[in-house]
């Protein structure tokens, strides 16, 4: 076979797959571009909404990733590659990846919610994934707290949000709810009048809105009153733990009892 019958028979040949590896080539060039370009639209657009850096950072190489994947697997097509097999080895590779890392990712994507919608933020005191402390710092997987007695808890995001948060540092003020109670022979009027004024005498306490006392509830001891007075957040504690010695010393120098359960036990006698 000479020169002329081999170009004959494979020029032609040669002229359609270098098309197809030019056009290929071009597709993977663009596609790099393009996906690039729409990540770091993506990012951006997520910093601008004040999202998390690591966050953001993170769903565009994510998102980059995906569509150079789709943009390879496009340019092979126009080869004449199969790629449905490269599909497949891709579905049940990623299946693989999920089931093994199904704690990380939804560790990840509670991460995500977190920073997303902001029920809490660092400096917050909290109650969330069974644990109650300052917000440190919120990752991509888990929410470092510190607890009262300086103790540093590592909670998984998946557990922050699979139950319910409360944020006691969300509302300026918070209301100190505590049940005193009196015994039935105490002077009830008497009883309400130095609540009253162990709550005018402490600064800490808001006058809007107004104290509430109230008797609560006869119960089998006491008479149970409640005392219901509101103060800045901040002020909650201090609040609360002075307010229960004042009320002791209060009711101790006027003479009202507070009582505490007790158990009458009655013995045969022998003869009976």
């Amino acid at each position: 076979m000479n020169l002329e019958e081999l170009q004959a028979e494979y020029l032609p040949v040669l002229i359609n797959y270098g098309t197809k590896a030019i056009v290929a080539a071009l597709i993977i060039l663009f596609g790099y571009w393009i996906a690039k370009s729409v990540s770091n639209k993506v990012s951006k657009g997520m910093e601008d909404k004040k999202v998390d850096a690591t966050v953001s950072r993170f769903i565009g190489k994510l998102l980059f990733s995906i569509l150079f994947i789709l943009v390879v697997l496009a340019a092979l097509s126009q080869i004449g590659i199969q790629v449905t097999s490269f599909i497949a080895i891709l579905g049940a590779a990623g299946l693989a990846v999920g089931l093994a890392l199904q704690g990380s990712l939804s560790n990840f994507a509670s991460g995500v919610l977190l920073v997303l919608f902001r029920p809490i933020k660092a400096g917050d005191f909290v109650e969330a994934g069974g644990v109650a402390g300052s917000v440190k710092e919120i990752s991509i997987f888990s929410t470092v707290l510190g607890t009262g007695d300086n103790k540093v808890v590592i909670v998984p995001n998946s557990s922050v949000m699979s139950g319910p948060i409360t944020n006691y540092s969300t509302m300026p003020t918070r209301r100190v709810d505590m049940v005193v109670g009196i015994s039935y022979d105490a002077d009830i009027r008497l009883a309400k009048q130095i609540l009253e004024q162990l709550a005018n005498e402490d600064e800490r306490v808001l006058k809007d809105p107004a104290v509430t006392i109230a008797v609560a509830e006869l119960a089998d001891s006491s008479v149970n009153l409640v005392f219901r007075p509101w103060v800045n957040s901040g002020d909650f504690w201090p609040v609360k733990f002075s307010m229960t010695e004042r009320i002791k010393l209060a009711f101790d120098e006027a003479g009202i009892g507070i009582p505490y359960p007790q158990m009458d036990i009655h013995m045969p006698s022998k003869d009976s």
